[in-house]
C-alpha cells in the first residue's frame, strides 16, 4: 500500500469553521453504511472544540483534486497514554488509500506524542468501528490493530404513550440546575462509572465541557434522581433527528432496586411530550451491570454494532493500575 496520498489530493489540519463540512462528511458515511442518518451536529462539535484538542497536531483532513473533503482524523488522547482515533472517509474509493493514509498518520502522531506520558505506563491507540464498515476494518486489521470488545446502539419506537415510572421509596427526581448541581451529578456519575471497563477519571472541566457546553445543552432533559441532598442516578439526555440518551448511571449502592428503569421510562416520556418517536443510546455489550438486559427489558432493540479495536504502542503498565 502505497504511503502517499493520490496525485493532486491536499491536506491541512481542521479548523473550528470546518465542522458543518466533516458534519457533512460523516452523514454521507452513515447513510451509505445504513441508509438513513441521525447524527448530531454536537457529536461533531463538541470533541473538535475540546479545550485539551490541539487541532493544528491531532486533525487532519484530505481534499480531493476537485478541492472537496473527502476524509478527517481526530486524534483525541488522555494522560498521553490513552489515544483514540476517528476517521472518516467518503465516498469510499479503494484506489484514494484515504483511509490507510489517514491511519498511518493517526499512528505516528500518537507516538510521538505518546513522549510525554509517564514512564513505564502501558500506550494504546483506540477506535470505534461499524461492523457494517468492512474497507475500514480491513484497514485496521492490515495496521495491526485487534477486536477488544462490541459497542450496540440499542432503539426503542415509541408508538404510543411510554410506561410511567416507579421510584423506589425515598428517591425523587428535581430539576437539574446546572450551577448547582454540576459538581454532584459529575462526581455521582464518575463513582458509577468507576467499574466499567476502560474508563479513565475524567477532568470536570472536560466532562462540563461535552455535558454542558455542547451544542442545544437543554438542563431540562438532565434527568437525575435524587436521596436527601445526593444524586443516585441520572439520564443525561439530548434531541436531534432523535432522542439520545448520552448518559445512565446509577450509584452502586442503589443498583438492583428499579432506579435504572425509571430514569429510562421518565427519559422515553419526557422525548415523547416533545414529539420525539425513537430514542437511542450506546451500550457495551460486556457491560458488568447487565445493562444490555436492562435497556431489553425496558423495550429497547439492538440496531447498529460497532467494534472496539485496539493497537499497543507501547508495552507497560495499564494506566489505572500504575
Amino acid at each position: 500500500m502505497s504511503n502517499a496520498l493520490p496525485e493532486g489530493f491536499t491536506l491541512r489540519p481542521a479548523t473550528l469553521d470546518d465542522v458543518p463540512a466533516i458534519y457533512g462528511l460523516f452523514q454521507s458515511h452513515e447513510r451509505a453504511l445504513y441508509g438513513y442518518t441521525d447524527k448530531f451536529l454536537a457529536s461533531v462539535q463538541v470533541p473538535y472544540s475540546s479545550p485539551t484538542l490541539d487541532l493544528a497536531e491531532q486533525t487532519c483532513l484530505v481534499f480531493d483534486q476537485a478541492g472537496r473533503l473527502v476524509g478527517s482524523m481526530l486524534l483525541e488522547q488522555s494522560m498521553y497514554t490513552t489515544f483514540s482515533v476517528t476517521i472518516c472517509v467518503f465516498p469510499p474509493e479503494p484506489g484514494s488509500h484515504v483511509n490507510h493514509y489517514l491511519l498511518r498518520l493517526a499512528v505516528s502522531k500518537a507516538r510521538t506524542l505518546m513522549a510525554q506520558a509517564q514512564p513505564g505506563v502501558q500506550v494504546t491507540l483506540d477506535s470505534w468501528v461499524s461492523s457494517l464498515d468492512q474497507e475500514s476494518l480491513q484497514c485496521y486489521e492490515m495496521a495491526g490493530f485487534q477486536e477488544v470488545r462490541r459497542n450496540w446502539r440499542m432503539e426503542i419506537e415509541l408508538n404510543g404513550r411510554p410506561a410511567s415510572p416507579t421510584w423506589p421509596e425515598g428517591v425523587v427526581l428535581r430539576p437539574f440546575v446546572p450551577e448547582r448541581d454540576d459538581h454532584a451529578v459529575f462526581e455521582m456519575i464518575e463513582r458509577a462509572f468507576r467499574d466499567h471497563w476502560g474508563h479513565s477519571p475524567e477532568d470536570f472541566a472536560e466532562w462540563r465541557h461535552w455535558a454542558i457546553e455542547q451544542v442545544g445543552f437543554d438542563p431540562s432533559l438532565y434527568h437525575i434522581a435524587w436521596v436527601g441532598d445526593q444524586p443516585i442516578g441520572g439520564a443525561l439526555c439530548s434531541t436531534g433527528p432523535v432522542g439520545w440518551i448520552n448518559t445512565l448511571a446509577v450509584a452502586r449502592e442503589w443498583r438492583g432496586r428499579g432506579v435504572g428503569l425509571a430514569l429510562l421510562q421518565h427519559a422515553f416520556g419526557a422525548f415523547y411530550r416533545r414529539g420525539l418517536r425513537r430514542v437511542s443510546l450506546s451500550v457495551d455489550t460486556q457491560n458488568l451491570t447487565g445493562a444490555t438486559r436492562l435497556y431489553q427489558r425496558a423495550g429497547m432493540r439492538k440496531t447498529r454494532e460497532y467494534l472496539f479495536l485496539q493497537k499497543e504502542l507501547l508495552i507497560g503498565i495499564p494506566p489505572l493500575a500504575k
